[in-house]
C-alpha cells in the first residue's frame, strides 16, 4: 500500500485522523514531502507523502461490491467501501474470493429466505451481489464438478456473528444437498438443530457478545457420489474449562446454568435449586439475564433440541442432574480443621449443599467428602493419606466441576455425532469451520494464547491460499510474473510450537516439575527468546510476556498458565464418579488402567490442543478453501453504527489488509479492456479512428504516456502500484484543459449575451420615448373627437326622448283595445270547454260501466277453465303418483288439502261472484231506468217536433186572420203540457241520477280503501320477503357451517367406537320440504293456522323415512357403466362439458346425494385423479378442469347441508301470492320420480327456482374432494406454464452488449439490431407459448374467470422473476438493457390485447414492477428529476430500497447518461434508516404468489347458469334401459 507519487495540488487524497482514523480532503499545497489538505470537515492537516493516498472521486455511489474493483486498492478505500455498503444495509462484500461480512445485529429476513436461495442456486460467483449463499454454493459446485472436498473458514472476534454465519451455509447446503433421514427427520436438520444443544453448553455472554462460543466447532458434512447429504461429524475445540468455575463481571457463565435455574417448578424443586444469585458459580457477576431474552422458553427449546438430536428422556433427566450437582458443588465451602493444614466442611449449609451434590450425582456423600479434602499417597512402602487445607481442597472442588462439565460437553459431542450418522463411504466433504477470532484483552491468559496460536495457523494457510489464487489469475491471463514474497509468519509459529525449545514445550516442562511457579516459567522464557524478534518483555512486570502476532503485539500474564495446562486426573475423583450409582454419570469417566488408579497422572491440555490443530490444519489442507471474514461494527452491538477503528482492527486481525499487501506486491489494479478504454480512452483519443482491437488500443494509451511494468492480459491491463493514480493524474489534466476551453467559449457567449442585451436596452429606450410623443399628440385629437361626439349624442338624446313619449301612449292605447277583444274570445272558449268535458265524462262513464261487465264474466269463465285444467292435471298427477307406493300416503294428505283448497277457492268466488252480480243487477236496473228516460225523452222531443211541424203547416195552408188565434191558443196549451210532462221527467232523471251517483261514491270510497288495504298489504308482503331473503342467506350460512361440522363429526364417528350411539340420536324436528311431505317449489310463508293441520299431520311419516342404505345390482351395473362412460373423452355440447352434467344427472336421478352410504362418490374421483396423472398433458388437465368446475357449480347451487335445507323453503315467498297462485304452485310441486322435477323443461325459471336437495356426508365429502381436485389441477396447468416460460426469461432480462471494438469500428447499430432481434425472439416464444395455453383452455371451455386467474398469476411471476434478477444482477440495470427489456414488454403488452380483457384480465398489471423499473432505466435527464417526482409519478409502486438499488446499480452503456443525483440518493438513506429504526420490512426482493386466487363462491358467482336439460347422452348410455331418464329429458 505505498502511497503514490502523483499527489498534485487540487488532488482529493485520504489523511490519517484521530478520531475517525481515516478523513478524505483536498490538497492545497505540496512542499517536497509535506502535504497541505483542506479535509472535509473544515481542518487544515499536514501530513507525509508517504502518508497520503488518493481517492477515487468516480466511485460508485452505493461502493462496489468486490474490492478488487476499486481503482486504488489501500486501507483508507477499503474502509469507505465497507462504510458505504453497511450504511445500504449491504453487509456483505467480496474482495477477491474472500467474503467479508460484517454483522448488522439486526434481522434481515429477506436475505435468506427461500428465494434467495433459489436465486444463488447454480448461479457463477460474482454474477449476482456478495452473500454467503454464494460461498457455500461455489463450495458445492466445485465438490461435485471436480470430486474433491472443500471447506468454508468463518473466522472473526466475539459478536462478529461467526455462528449466525455458519448456520446460514448449513441451510444453504442442506437445501443444496438435503436428503429424506429416517423417521422424519434428516441429517442437515440435525446437524442444524444441534446448534442449541451446542450454544446452550458452550456458548455465553462476555464482554463483546451476548451469545459468544467458547469453544471451536468443526462441521463435516458428507456427501455421496449423487451430491446428497450422507452424513456429518462436529468436532470441538478447546472448551473454556475455566469458566465454569470462574466469571468476571459483566459476563455470564455457561447459558445452561441460567437455563436450568428458569426451569419448570417442578424441575426445580426436584433439583433443590434458588436464584441464580445464590450459587457461588453465577453470583460472581451481577449479570444474570440477557436482554430480549426468555430463559424459561429458551430452557424448553433446548429440550425441545435435544429431542431432535435423538437425546432420550432419561439421558436429558442426567444431563441436567448434573448441570444441577455442578450448582450446588460450587456452593460446598471449607473451613480449617483441628489438624494442620486440614480442612472440614464449613456450615451446614455447604453440607445441604454437599448432600444435594452426592443425591444427584448418585454417589455416596461421605465419598464426595472425601474425595474433596483427602488425596492418597501411594509409595513403595507404604499408602499414605493426607488431608488438603481449604485453598487446596476449594481447588479440589472446582477441579472435580470442570472435569464433570468437560466430559459431559464432550459426551453431548459425542451423542450428536452418533445421533447424526456418519457415511464411511463418503468420498467429498465440505467442512464449515466456526472458530474463535483473534482477541487481545487487557488481561490475557492461557485461553488467549491457545486461541491467537489457532488464528497464527489458519492466517498461514490463509495467506498461502491468497498468494495461490493471486498466481492463478496471473497465468489464467498470461502474463509474465515473478515470485511475489509476501510477509510469514512461520516464525511466529514456531517460536509456540517448535520442538524442543517452543512455549508450549516450555510450559510442559514447567508443569512436570512440582516446583515450578509462575516465576520461574517467565524466567525461563525470558532467558530462552531474548533475542527472537517476535518475543518482548514488558519492563515493569516479571511474569509477563509479549508476541508480535500477525495482528499485532499481544502481552499475556503467565500467572495461570501452569493452572490452566494442567489436566490431572484425579484418582479419588475418577473413584467417585465411577461408583456412582447413575450408570450416566459413571460413563462420562472412562476406566483408568490399575497401575495408575492411585496416583494423579498429569497431560497437558497445551500438547493436546497442538495435536487437534495439527489435525484440524491436515483436514483443511486436503480440501479447497473459501473464506468468510466476519467483522463487529461496533462494541455496542447496535446496528447503524459503524466504528472506523474497530473495523480496521479486525481487518488487521481478519488478514483482509495482509491479502490487499499481497495484492498490492503484485499488479493490485486491474481493469477489463473495456473499463480502461471507457476511463482513459480521452488519453489518447486517436486510438479510435483506426480500426484497433481493444488489446491494441490499451497498449497504445499506454505507451503514449510512458508507464513500464504494467502486463496486459488476455482480458485485463493489470497495473502496478501508483499506476491508476498517475494515470488519473494525467487524465484530470487533460479533464481541466477541456474545463477551460468549456469556461472560455462560456465566457465569451455571456459576453455576447450581455452586450446584446445592452443594444436590446437602448432600442426599447427609444422606441419608449417615441411612443410617449406620440401618444400626447394621439391625446389631442382624440379629446377634439370626442368633444364632436357629445354635441351629437346630446341632439340624438333629446330627439329620441321625444318619440319614445309617443310611441309609448300609442302602445297603451292598442294595448287596452286587444286586452278587451281577449277577454271576450276567453269568455266563449271557457263555456265550450265546460261543456265537451260535460258530455266526454258521460260516455266515459257509460263506456266503462260495460267494460267492467265483460271483464267481470271474462274473469269467471278463465276461473272456471283454470279450475278444469287443474283438476286434469291434478288427476294425470295422482295416476302418476299411484305407481310410486313409497309416495302414496303423501298424494293422499296432498289430495286432501288440494280439495280444502279448491273448496276455499269456490267458496271464495261463489262470495266473489255473488258480490259482483248484486253489483251488476242494481247498476243494469239504474241503466235500464235510464234508457227508459232517455227515450221517453226523445220520445217526447220527437212529438214536440211533430206537433211543431204541423202546426207550421196548418198556420201556412190555413187563412192568415180568420185561425191564428185558436191556433195559437191551441198550440200553446200543447206546449206547456209537454213541457210540463218534460220537467217531471227531468226531474225523475234527476233524482236517479243523484242515486247513481251516491252508489257510485261509496262504490268508489270501497275501492279507495281496498286499493290502499292491498297497497299496505303489498309493502308488508315486501318486507316480509325482504327478512326472510335475509333469513335465508343467514340459513345457508349456518346450514353450511353445519355440513362441514357434520362432515368432522362423521369422520371422528368413523373412528370412534360410540359413533353408532351417536348416530341413533334423534334429529331436529324442523318441517323438511322434500318430495314425500310436499315439494313446495321454492318455499312458501302461510299462516300459522294454514301449517298447523300440516305440519301435525306430516311428523309421523317424516320420522318413519329412511334414505336408502345400499344399492342393488341393476344400479351396480348403471354406476359401472357411467365411470366406463366418463372415462373417455365426452367433448361438449353447446360449450358444456358432456361428463360433468351426465355424472350430475345420474346423481341426481339416483338420489347418491341423499344416501348415507355410496361408493359412487370414491370412483368419480378416482377417475378424475388417473386421468390427471400424466401432469404434462394439458389437453387433459384442461378438459377436466372445465368438467370439475360445472360439476362443482351444479352441486353448489343444488346441495344443502342436512338440518338447514328445511328451514329455508318455508319462509321464502314466491311472486304468486294469490289463493290461485299458490294453489298452482303446489299442484307444479307434486311428487314424481325421484330427481326429475329437477330436469323439467317446462319449468319457469333456471336452477335458482329449484328446491335444493339435503346432503349427506358422502356428498358433502365429495364436494370438498372435487374442489381439493379444482384447485389441484389448477396448479398443475399453471405450474407446467411456469416450467415453460422460466428457461426464456433467463434470456430475456439481459441483452447482449456490443464489445468497445465494436463501438470503435462503427458496427454498433448492426449489433444492437441484431441484439435486439434476438431479444425479441425469446420474448416471442414466450408469447406462443402463451397463445398455445389460451388456445388449450378455450378448446376445453374452461371458465373465462379461471383462465383470468391463470394469466393473472403467470404475468405476477414473470414480474417477480424478470424483477428481482434486475435487482440482483448489476449488468442488467443499464440504458440499453432497459430498453431491450420494454421491447419485450410491449409484445407481452400487444398480447392482453389481442386475449382481449375476456381472458387477460388485469394480467398486464402484474407487470407493474418490472415496467416501472425499466420505465425509469430508460429516463434520459435522472439527475433532474427529485425524489418525489420518481416516488410519486415514475415509481410509484418501488419501495425507496428498489430505487435506491437500481439508481446506485445504474450503469449506461449506450449514451453516458448519470443516474439521480446526490441529494436523491442521500435523501434515499435518510428515508431508509428511518424504516429501518421504524421495523420496517426492509426487503427489496418480490416473492412469487404460488397460492390458489379463488374460492367456490368465486367460481359460483363468475360463471353464468347452466342448462342441462337439452344435453344429448353419450352413445354407450342411449341404448341402456338404466339410463331412459336422459332420453326423455333430451326429448
Amino acid at each position: 500500500m505505498a502511497a503514490p507519487v502523483n499527489i498534485v495540488i487540487g488532488s482529493h487524497v485520504w489523511v490519517e485522523d484521530p478520531v475517525l482514523a481515516w478523513i478524505d480532503g483536498e490538497v492545497i499545497r505540496v512542499n517536497s514531502q509535506e502535504v497541505h489538505i483542506r479535509t472535509t470537515n473544515g481542518k487544515m492537516v499536514v501530513a507525509n507523502l508517504s502518508q497520503v493516498f488518493p481517492k477515487d472521486t468516480e466511485a460508485p455511489p452505493g461502493g462496489v461490491d468486490d474490492m478488487t474493483k476499486l481503482s486504488y486498492l489501500h486501507e483508507p478505500g477499503v474502509l469507505q467501501n465497507l462504510a458505504t455498503r453497511y450504511e445500504l444495509n449491504e453487509i456483505y462484500t467480496y474482495t477477491g474470493n474472500i467474503l467479508i461480512a460484517v454483522n448488522p445485529f439486526q434481522r434481515l429476513p429477506h436475505l435468506y429466505d427461500n428465494h434467495m436461495m433459489e436465486q444463488y442456486k447454480g448461479a457463477a460467483f460474482g454474477e449476482l451481489s456478495p452473500h454467503v449463499f454464494a460461498v457455500a454454493d461455489v463450495a458445492y459446485r466445485a465438490m461435485i464438478n471436480e470430486g474433491k472436498s472443500n471447506s468454508i473458514l468463518v473466522s472473526g472476534e466475539s459478536g462478529a456473528g461467526k455462528t449466525e454465519t455458519t448456520k446460514m451455509l448449513m441451510r444453504y447446503l442442506a437445501y443444496l444437498g438435503g436428503r429424506s433421514g429416517i423417521e422424519g427427520r434428516t441429517v442437515e436438520q440435525q446437524v442444524l438443530e444441534s446448534n442449541p444443544v451446542l450454544e446452550a453448553f458452550g456458548n455465553a455472554k462476555t464482554v463483546r457478545n451476548n451469545n459468544s462460543s467458547r469453544f471451536g466447532k468443526f462441521v463435516e458434512i458428507q456427501f455421496d457420489k449423487n451430491g446428497r447429504i450422507s452424513g456429518a461429524a462436529v468436532r470441538t475445540y478447546l472448551l473454556e474449562r475455566s469458566r465454569v468455575c470462574q466469571i468476571s463481571d459483566p459476563e455470564r457463565n455457561y447459558h445452561c446454568f441460567y437455563l436450568l435455574c428458569a426451569a419448570p417448578p417442578e424441575d426445580i424443586n426436584k433439583y433443590k435449586l434458588e436464584n441464580p444469585k445464590s450459587f457461588h458459580y453465577l453470583n460472581q457477576s451481577n449479570c444474570y439475564e440477557l436482554d430480549g431474552v426468555n430463559d424459561a422458553h429458551e430452557y424448553l427449546a433446548t429440550r425441545r433440541a435435544m429431542d431432535v438430536v435423538g437425546i432420550s428422556e432419561e439421558e436429558q433427566e442426567a444431563i441436567f442432574r448434573v448441570v444441577a450437582a455442578i450448582l450446588h458443588l460450587g456452593n460446598i465451602d471449607f473451613a480449617k480443621g483441628k489438624e494442620i493444614d486440614s480442612s472440614v466442611i464449613k456450615d451446614d449449609k455447604s453440607r445441604f449443599h454437599l448432600k444435594m451434590t452426592a443425591e444427584l450425582l448418585m454417589c455416596d456423600a461421605q465419598s464426595l467428602e472425601d474425595a474433596l479434602i483427602r488425596r492418597v499417597m501411594v509409595t513403595p512402602e507404604e499408602v499414605i493419606t493426607r488431608t488438603l487445607d481449604p485453598a487446596s481442597a476449594i481447588v479440589s472442588r472446582d477441579g472435580l466441576a470442570k472435569t464433570i462439565y468437560s466430559r459431559l460437553f464432550d459426551w453431548l459431542v459425542d451423542k450428536i455425532n452418533i445421533s447424526i450418522g456418519q457415511d464411511p463411504n463418503s468420498k467429498s466433504i465440505i467442512g464449515v469451520l466456526d472458530i474463535y477470532g483473534f482477541e487481545s484483552f487487557k488481561c490475557n491468559s492461557f485461553e488467549q494464547f491457545c486461541i491467537n496460536f489457532t488464528n497464527e495457523k489458519l492466517q498461514q494457510h490463509f495467506n498461502q491460499h491468497v498468494f495461490k489464487m493471486e498466481q492463478e489469475e496471473y497465468t489464467k491471463e498470461e502474463i509474465n510474473w515473478s515470485y511475489i514474497e509476501f510477509v510469514d509468519n512461520q516464525d511466529v509459529l514456531d517460536l509456540i510450537e517448535k520442538k524442543p525449545g517452543g512455549i508450549i514445550a516450555l510450559l510442559d516442562e514447567a508443569c512436570m516439575f512440582p516446583k515450578s511457579t509462575h516465576e520461574t516459567f517467565a524466567q525461563k522464557l525470558y532467558q530462552t527468546f531474548t533475542k527472537n524478534k517476535r518475543f518482548l518483555k514488558p519492563k515493569l512486570s516479571r511474569t509477563d510476556f509479549t508476541i508480535s502476532h500477525y495482528a499485532g503485539e499481544v502481552t499475556y500474564q503467565a500467572d495461570q498458565f501452569l493452572d490452566k495446562n494442567k489436566d490431572y486426573v484425579v484418582a479419588e475423583h475418577q473413584e467417585l464418579l465411577v461408583a456412582s450409582k447413575c450408570s450416566f454419570v459413571a460413563g462420562l469417566v472412562p476406566p483408568t488402567p490399575e497401575e495408575s488408579s492411585k496416583s494423579s497422572k498429569f497431560s497437558s491440555i497445551g500438547a493436546r490442543f497442538k495435536l487437534q490443530l495439527q489435525s484440524l490444519m491436515e483436514t483443511l489442507s486436503t480440501t479447497e478453501p473459501h473464506y468468510i471474514r466476519c467483522v463487529k461494527p461496533n462494541n455496542v452491538l447496535k446496528p447503524g453504527i459503524f466504528e472506523n477503528f474497530n473495523i480496521i482492527q479486525q481487518l488487521r486481525c481478519g488478514g483482509v489488509l495482509e491479502a490487499i499487501r499481497i495484492s498490492c506486491a503484485g499488479y493490485p489494479t486491474r481493469r477489463t479492456f473495456y473499463e480502461f478504454l471507457n476511463r482513459f480512452g480521452l488519453l489518447a483519443p486517436e486510438v479510435f479512428e483506426g480500426n484497433h482491437d481493444e488489446m491494441v488500443a490499451c497498449q497504445m494509451i499506454l505507451d503514449k504516456k510512458g508507464l513500464k511494468g504494467y502486463q496486459i492480459g488476455k482480458t485485463k491491463v493489470f497495473l502496478r502500484a501508483g499506476q491508476m493514480a498517475e494515470l488519473d493524474a494525467r487524465r484530470a489534466v487533460v479533464l481541466g484543459n477541456a474545463a477551460r476551453a468549456i469556461q472560455r467559449q462560456i465566457r465569451t457567449y455571456i459576453a455576447r449575451k450581455e452586450f446584446v442585451s445592452l443594444r436590446k436596452a437602448a432600442i426599447h429606450l427609444q422606441s419608449r420615448c417615441r411612443g410617449k410623443m406620440a401618444c400626447k399628440l394621439y391625446e389631442k385629437l382624440r379629446r377634439e373627437a370626442a368633444a364632436m361626439k357629445v354635441q351629437k349624442n346630446f341632439r340624438r338624446y333629446i330627439a329620441r326622448r321625444s318619440y319614445l313619449t309617443l310611441r309609448s301612449s300609442a302602445i297603451t292605447l292598442q294595448t287596452g283595445l286587444r286586452a278587451m277583444v281577449a277577454r271576450n274570445e276567453f269568455r266563449f272558449r271557457k263555456q265550450t270547454k265546460y261543456s265537451i268535458i260535460i258530455q266526454a265524462h258521460w260516455r266515459c262513464h257509460r263506456d266503462y260501466t260495460y267494460y267492467k261487465s265483460l271483464q267481470k264474466a271474462v274473469i269467471t269463465s278463465q276461473c272456471g277453465w283454470r279450475r278444469r285444467v287443474a283438476r286434469r292435471e291434478l288427476r294425470n298427477l295422482k295416476m302418476a303418483a299411484r305407481e310410486t307406493g313409497a309416495l302414496k300416503e303423501a298424494k293422499d294428505k296432498l289430495e286432501k288439502r288440494v280439495e280444502e283448497l279448491t273448496w276455499r277457492l269456490q267458496l271464495e268466488k261463489r262470495l266473489r261472484t255473488d258480490l259482483e252480480e248484486a253489483k251488476s243487477q242494481e247498476f243494469a236496473k239504474l241503466h235500464d231506468t235510464l234508457q227508459a228516460m232517455q227515450i221517453q225523452l226523445e220520445e217526447a222531443n220527437l212529438r214536440v217536433i211533430t206537433e211543431k211541424e204541423a202546426a207550421r203547416k196548418a198556420i201556412e195552408e190555413a187563412p192568415p186572420i180568420i185561425k191564428e188565434t185558436p191556433v195559437l191558443v191551441q198550440d200553446t196549451e200543447k206546449v206547456d203540457s209537454l213541457t210540463a210532462e218534460v220537467e217531471s221527467l227531468k226531474a225523475s232523471l234527476q233524482s236517479e241520477r243523484k242515486t247513481a251517483e251516491e252508489v257510485k261514491s261509496a262504490h268508489s270510497v270501497a275501492q279507495a280503501k281496498n286499493e290502499e288495504l292491498v297497497k299496505k298489504l303489498g309493502d308488508a308482503e315486501q318486507k316480509v320477503d325482504q327478512l326472510q331473503d335475509s333469513l335465508q342467506r343467514l340459513e345457508e350460512k349456518l346450514s353450511n357451517l353445519e355440513s362441514e361440522n357434520q362432515v368432522l363429526r362423521q369422520q371422528a364417528l368413523a373412528i370412534s367406537p360410540t359413533g353408532k350411539a351417536l348416530a341413533l340420536r334423534p334429529k331436529s324436528t324442523i318441517i323438511q320440504r322434500t318430495p314425500e311431505n310436499g315439494h313446495i317449489q321454492n318455499g312458501e310463508a302461510r299462516t300459522i293456522s294454514d301449517l298447523s293441520p300440516v305440519v301435525s299431520s306430516l311428523r309421523e311419516p317424516e320420522s318413519e323415512e329412511r334414505p336408502q342404505k345400499s344399492l342393488n345390482e341393476k344400479q351396480q351395473e348403471n354406476q359401472d357403466l357411467l365411470i366406463k362412460c366418463i372415462s373417455q373423452d365426452l367433448g361438449f355440447s353447446g360449450g358444456r362439458p358432456v361428463a360433468s352434467c351426465l355424472i350430475y344427472k345420474c346423481l341426481l336421478h339416483w338420489r347418491s346425494f341423499e344416501v348415507e352410504r355410496t361408493s359412487v362418490f370414491d370412483r368419480i374421483i378416482q377417475t378424475i385423479g388417473s386421468a390427471i396423472e400424466v401432469q404434462d398433458n394439458n389437453d387433459s388437465l384442461s378438459y377436466w378442469l372445465s368438467n370439475s368446475s360445472t360439476l362443482l357449480l351444479l352441486l353448489q347451487r343444488t346441495l344443502k347441508a342436512t338440518g338447514a335445507a328445511s328451514l329455508t323453503p318455508q319462509r321464502r315467498r314466491t311472486p304468486s301470492a294469490s289463493l290461485f297462485g299458490r294453489m298452482s304452485q303446489g299442484l307444479r310441486g307434486s311428487p314424481q320420480s325421484a330427481g326429475i322435477s329437477f330436469l323439467n323443461g317446462r319449468m319457469l325459471a333456471g336452477l335458482d327456482d329449484l328446491r335444493q336437495v339435503e346432503a349427506k356426508y358422502p356428498a358433502l365429502l365429495f364436494k370438498q374432494q372435487l374442489t381439493a381436485f379444482l384447485e389441484k389441477i389448477y396448479g398443475m396447468i399453471r405450474d407446467n406454464l411456469k416450467k415453460e416460460i422460466s428457461p426464456m426469461l433467463g434470456l430475456c432480462i439481459q441483452a447482449p452488449r456490443a464489445s468497445r471494438a465494436s463501438l470503435v469500428k462503427g458496427s454498433r447499430s448492426q449489433a444492437n439490431a441484431v441484439a435486439q432481434q434476438a431479444l425479441i425472439a425469446h420474448w416471442q416464444s414466450i408469447v406462443k407459448i402463451l397463445n398455445n395455453y389460451l388456445k388449450t383452455l378455450r378448446a376445453n371451455y374452461v371458465p373465462p374467470f379461471l383462465v383470468r386467474k391463470v394469466f393473472t398469476q403467470i404475468f405476477s411471476f414473470v414480474n417477480v422473476q424478470l424483477f428481482n434478477s434486475l435487482l440482483l444482477r448489476r449488468e442488467c440495470c443499464s440504458f440499453s438493457n432497459g430498453e431491450f427489456v420494454k421491447a419485450g414488454l410491449a409484445e407481452l403488452e400487444q398480447w392482453c390485447v389481442s386475449a382481449t380483457e375476456e381472458y387477460a384480465g388485469t394480467a398486464w398489471d402484474e407487470l407493474r414492477h418490472i415496467r416501472q423499473a425499466v420505465g425509469f432505466l430508460v429516463i434520459h435527464q435522472k439527475p433532474k428529476k427529485t425524489l418525489n417526482e420518481i416516488t410519486k409519478e415514475l415509481c410509484p409502486v418501488l419501495s425507496i430500497q428498489q430505487l435506491y438499488r437500481i439508481s446506485t446499480m445504474y450503469w449506461d452503456d449506450k449514451y453516458g447518461t448519470h443516474s439521480v443525483s446526490s441529494d436523491v440518493i442521500s435523501s434515499m438513506r435518510v428515508q431508509m434508516t428511518e424504516e429501518s429504526n421504524n421495523a420496517v420490512s426492509s426487503s427489496f426482493l418480490l416473492d412469487d404468489d404460488s397460492s390458489i386466487p379463488f374460492s367456490i363462491d368465486d367460481i359460483s358467482k363468475t360463471m353464468q347458469q347452466i342448462d342441462i336439460a337439452d344435453i344429448d347422452p353419450p352413445p354407450l348410455v342411449r341404448e341402456n334401459s338404466g339410463f331412459v331418464f336422459l332420453l326423455q329429458r333430451a326429448e
